[in-house]
């Protein structure tokens, strides 16, 4: 599982093998291989926002002055079923140099890192030193075409109860590290009851919240060892930040209760391919590519919450299943007082 999430959040989220079709998109030159890995990589990069936007509640009921609860989030975010996710149209008009070796010119689906479409082979050609050179490699399939549907994440969350309704929250993940990889994450978030300003607080039978957390995941991934292109210092640097805005309501009862939520989702990524690049095949045989691109994906959109929390003394056990542009089921182990 550790080795499953660092690659999944860093954005090297392929196989060795498919790490090789993946870098070989150098040969086609840095313009054409930015563009790909851009539209490759967006679906990743949004599924991975919309999971870390959740589990910032699991009631609409703030603690009181003193008051605090630490809990161990964990989330699925599926895309089983999502075909439109798992795929984009690769248009070679668009390309510079990137074409398909069957039916040239003619625009097709191809692999998102979601996806698992695979042995689509392309080529790139040109001449050099007056020479006609032709490079011919297959595009990478994704996470599915390795049995893998879903994007886990997981943390740990505090939070701590202020005066008239207010509450604080931090959640972090530490520092964890694979073989050449490492992630982090840190968050913050305030909860504020607005029932808590009303004389008949103690007798409503519902508690009424407004919830803002940002949490920001980051992590890098050193290919030096890959040995897939020629060069130094290559390595992936990325940053995923993500707020949440919500209203959230739930009931007030003393062992278990039901709350729900509509948000407001806001995200972006952006993830640096630094180090020095050199092609050894192809028309751009000899070409140095260093630090050659970033690529920033924005995300936005609303979202749903339904779940339902079980109160025994200090021990909480609350899970949530979440609608968006992707779902997410979410269950927290909670431990605490009021």
């Amino acid at each position: 599982m550790k080795k499953l999430l660092v690659f999944i959040f860093i954005g090297s989220c392929l196989t060795a093998t498919a790490q090789t079709e993946f870098n070989n998109v150098f040969a086609a030159g840095v313009d054409d291989a930015e563009q790909f890995t851009s539209d490759y990589m967006a679906p990743l990069s949004e599924s991975v926002v919309y999971s870390l936007a959740t589990g910032w509640y699991n009631t609409a009921d703030a603690k009181p002055l003193g008051g605090f609860e630490i809990s161990i989030i964990g989330n699925i975010t599926g895309f089983k079923n999502k075909s439109d996710k798992k795929a984009f149209i690769l248009d070679p008009n668009d390309y510079e140099n990137l074409d398909f070796v069957d039916n040239p010119g003619i625009a097709r689906e191809v692999s998102t890192a979601l996806g698992d479409i695979s042995g689509t082979t392309v080529f790139v050609e040109g001449e050099v030193a007056g020479f006609a050179a032709r490079k011919e490699f297959d595009l990478p399939s994704g996470l599915s075409g390795e049995g893998v549907d879903f994007i886990p994440s997981g943390y740990i969350q505090a939070s701590v109860g202020l005066i008239k309704g207010t509450e604080i929250k931090a959640r972090f993940l530490p520092k964890m590290e694979y073989e050449d990889a490492s992630i982090s994450l840190i968050g913050f978030g305030i909860q504020h009851d607005f029932t808590k300003l009303l004389p008949a607080d103690k007798v409503l039978p519902v508690a009424i919240s407004a919830v803002i957390g940002y949490t920001n995941i980051s992590g890098d991934y050193d290919l030096t060892n890959v040995n897939i292109v020629d060069g130094e210092n290559q390595r992936i640097e990325a940053s995923i930040g993500t707020w949440n805005f919500s209203g959230v309501v739930s009931t007030k009862l003393p062992i278990i209760n039901f709350y729900g939520g509509i948000g407001y989702v806001s995200g972006k990524s952006v993830t640096d391919v630094l180090g020095t690049y050199r092609v050894t095949e192809g028309p751009f045989a000899s070409e140095t590519y260093i630090d050659p691109f970033s690529i920033i994906k924005k995300v936005s959109g609303v979202t749903g919450t339904v779940g339902t929390k079980l109160k025994l003394g200090f021990f909480r056990l609350n899970a949530e299943y979440n609608l968006g542009e992707f779902n997410t089921a979410t269950v927290g182990v909670n431990f605490g007082f009021r």
